[in-house]
């Protein structure tokens, strides 16, 4: 008997032990039911992860507890009514090391968005695709501040100013497209974006910042369009890899070393309009060989051209009536300064000028006044070579065309040709050094042209 009753108890409990477990999972699986249900019929769940102001019917976005890949709603129900974001606030995403909000990865800005605020973004160091709406009509100051790893970015026509140092330290930013509509880049705004190959700026540009690209060290080749007028201080300085820069004609300021470490470039052409060639501005540009200077240029800064030590040579037009201290200082290869016009006033140290460029010799012209047996502490010669057409030399001898240049003994001379004065299309045939005042010229190919024109220039 004993037995038997032990027996029942047993099942009895193992009985109550499985009606428990199965009410149990029923209501377990009713708890996961209602969540679900309330994750479908919620909407607001995903847009909880945003935090919000509300100015007359639109939303500002000023925070996000999310993380990862971030889609910004281009509106949010609040008391029942969709109300629209339409921009983002002041340092609404930033990561710094005090905030709390995790790290974002990638950012999609709806078109309903129409301003993007000032530090927005900043220290978003993870952040790696940015996609901004077509509304946009501004990007803040320091917006992208130091996203180091944000590789590309495409701002779209809409916009119509970029903040300063709005993509500041974007380190492996390497792409970039400037909207049709931009019409300033602002102080420091790509400034050490070292990855930065090619970036195009459109018409719509009237300015360029200070600072706006300087060190962005891969950065080749850049086209300033005709729109822009001004080129603050220091807007590609250290971009080292720069070989090729086209100003535009409409650009009538261009600040101090705005080109200064630029060390590959070659040439440059300043348009007419610039008036003054900023303080150190070309400044240890180690590969410039040659400078067109404008006749509308009146001033040149000081130390503007110091430490290029690949320039031989240079001409300084008429119009320039003041040159700065240290102008071609160290540059150790420069053979010749030819000047157009009066000795310019030199600066406070007149002999820095030249200081350092010990094998140059300073040229001017005939007619021109205040010069001495120096300038800037180098020697002057006055350049005045002249074909001579009236002696037995001139005219057809042994089947060559020939003529003597006489002037300043040891003078270079460039003898060039061309065949059509309308449009001429001048080439080097042969460079004279005048021993003893003159030298005499002949051009064996004359009988190849049914006319030719001869022209004398420096090297």
């Amino acid at each position: 008997m004993k037995t038997k009753s032990l027996t029942a108890k047993t099942t009895n409990v193992k009985t109550m032990a499985g009606g428990f477990k199965t009410a149990c999972a029923t209501r377990l699986l009713l708890l996961l039911l209602l969540l679900l249900l309330l994750l479908l019929t919620l909407p607001a769940a995903v847009q909880a992860q945003f935090g919000y102001t509300i100015t007359n019917g639109t939303i500002t976005i000023t925070g996000c507890s999310a993380g990862g890949a971030v889609i910004i709603p281009s509106s949010i129900l609040v008391d029942g009514v969709n109300l629209p974001v339409t921009s983002i606030g002041t340092r609404a995403f930033w990561e710094y090391n005090p905030h709390p909000w995790p790290v974002l990865t990638s950012i999609t800005i709806p078109d309903s968005v129409t301003s993007i605020g000032d530090y927005a973004f900043e220290f978003c160091s993870s952040l790696t695709n940015v996609m901004i709406g077509n509304s946009v009509t501004s990007i803040g100051d320091a917006a992208f501040f130091r996203c180091y790893s944000l590789t590309s970015v495409t701002i779209p026509n809409s916009v119509t100013s970029i903040g300063g140092s709005a993509f500041f330290d974007c380190t492996s930013l390497t792409s970039v497209t400037i909207g049709s509509s931009v019409t300033s880049i602002g102080d420091g705004t790509f400034h050490n974006c070292p990855g930065l190959t090619n970036v195009t700026i459109p018409n719509s540009v009237t300015s360029i910042g200070v600072w706006a690209f300087e060190g962005c060290t891969s950065l080749t080749s850049v086209t300033i369009p005709n729109s822009v007028t001004s080129i603050e201080s220091g807007a590609f300085e250290f971009c080292t890899g720069l070989t090729n820069v086209a100003i535009g004609n409409s650009v009538t300021n261009i600040g101090d070393y705005a080109f200064a470490g630029c060390t590959s470039l070659a040439s440059v052409t300043i348009p007419n309009g610039v008036t003054s060639i900023g303080g150190e501005e070309f400044r240890n540009c180690t590969s410039l060989i040659n400078v067109t200077i404008p006749n509308s240029v009146t001033n040149i800064r000081g130390a503007a051209f110091m430490g290029c030590t690949g320039l031989t040579s240079i001409m300084i037009p008429a119009s320039v009536t003041s040159i700065g201290d240290a102008t071609f200082r160290d540059c150790t290869s420069l053979t010749a300064v030819y000047f157009q016009g009066d000795a310019p006033t030199p600066g406070l140290y007149p002999l820095y000028m030249l200081e350092r460029a010990s094998i140059a010799t300073v040229y001017y012209l005939p007619g021109t006044t205040n010069w001495g047996a120096t300038f800037g502490g180098r020697p002057t010669v006055l350049w005045n070579p002249q074909a001579q057409t009236r002696n037995a030399s001139f005219g057809v001898r042994t089947n060559r065309f020939g003529f003597t240049i006489t002037g300043t003994s040891n003078l270079v001379i460039v003898v060039e040709a061309c065949t059509n004065l309308a449009n001429p299309a001048w080439s080097p045939l042969g460079t004279n050094t005048l021993t003893g005042g003159s030298s005499y010229f002949s051009d064996p190919q004359w009988t190849n042209y049914p006319g030719r024109f001869y022209r004398l220039r420096s090297p």
